[in-house]
């Protein structure tokens, strides 16, 4: 375990410079001069635009912007914005709050998609059944924008059960519930169904025949032999959709203004900040690293043949 633990932590070192390396071209191809944007509609003095250029390290060239860039992470600078902040700063003030709101989503995704499927799958082709591949086929049809606004309209403004909007200078652990739940919504669907069709094709399996058999109770059947084995793709889905919640949550966080990375990121990007958003980026990669590294782990737990030699 240990040696296939090194093995993939070294493989992890190409995939993120790679990604790095193409996240900090591709922000710096992005249109308009971010220095001069800093006067705005007002002409920049040439000097002034000048000595700000060689104070943020735009006045060289892009290659020698990525080597002095990458010599900087490496130290743990990630530079700093065009306001003059340090995005480490930004950074630990955006991440904080998006984990938040990540993991409840993923928590409420976790139990609710599961416990659907599972039922489901027993009772493949009942009304259940049935009831679940609909509703969960509207839930993915249904854009985020138009599910955030429903859920804010009936559950915020109508039935007034929660906050409407998350109170950025006051924010509360009850005032993420709602947009976790909308972030989580989708994946809640694709683990429902994902789980349903494992479990039902699981069900007809030789070893759930035998332990039937066997006269073993129906509880241990179904949580030792027939979830454990059924919950490796959903383990799967689940690993990388943990990253994807943290860095795809733009349109859920401007929704219910959650000062987020999502939030973060939409203004670094309109502002063409490129270091800010490289940092958020360098971040985001390790999130998904790392996270794929632990759902490989996963699979000796769930799997007792699956062994890492």
């Amino acid at each position: 375990m240990g040696r296939y633990v090194a093995r993939r932590l070294l493989q992890m070192i190409p995939v993120f410079l790679g990604t790095v390396t193409i996240i900090f071209f591709m922000t710096r191809m992005l249109p308009g001069d971010p220095a001069a944007a800093m006067w705005g509609d007002k002409a920049a003095d040439p000097a002034q635009l000048a000595a700000f250029k060689h104070q943020m390290g735009l006045d060289v060239s892009k290659w020698q912007q990525y080597l002095n860039y990458m010599g900087d992470l490496f130290t743990g600078d990630f530079g700093t914005t065009m306001g003059g902040r340090k995005v480490t700063d930004v950074i630990g003030e955006a991440f904080p709050v998006t984990i938040q709101l990540a993991l409840l989503a993923f928590a409420f995704e976790l139990v609710v998609g599961v416990a659907i499927g599972l039922f489901a799958g027993l009772r493949r082709g009942k009304a259940f059944d049935k009831s679940t591949l609909v509703l969960t086929l509207l839930l993915i049809s249904i854009p985020v924008p138009v599910l955030g606004f429903i859920f804010q309209n009936v559950f915020a403004i109508q039935l007034g059960w929660v906050k409407p909007t998350v109170q950025a200078q006051h924010m509360t652990f009850d005032q993420l519930i709602l947009p976790a739940v909308v972030l989580g919504s989708i994946s809640l669907a694709y683990v429902a169904r994902l789980t349903r069709t494992s479990i039902a094709e699981n069900l007809k399996a030789d070893y759930m025949r035998t332990a039937v058999a066997k006269g073993l109770p129906r509880r241990k059947v179904i949580g030792t032999h027939l979830l454990r084995n059924s919950m490796i793709p959903v383990v799967t889905f689940l690993g990388t959709d943990l990253g994807a919640l943290m860095g795809g949550a733009i349109v859920t966080e401007g929704i219910f203004n959650v000062q987020g990375v999502g939030n973060a990121l939409y203004h670094a990007i309109g502002r063409s900040e490129g270091a800010t958003v490289s940092g958020f980026v360098v971040v985001l990669v390790l999130v998904f690293l790392f996270a794929s590294l632990l759902v490989d782990l996963l699979y000796a737990v769930l799997d007792p043949r699956i062994r890492y030699a």
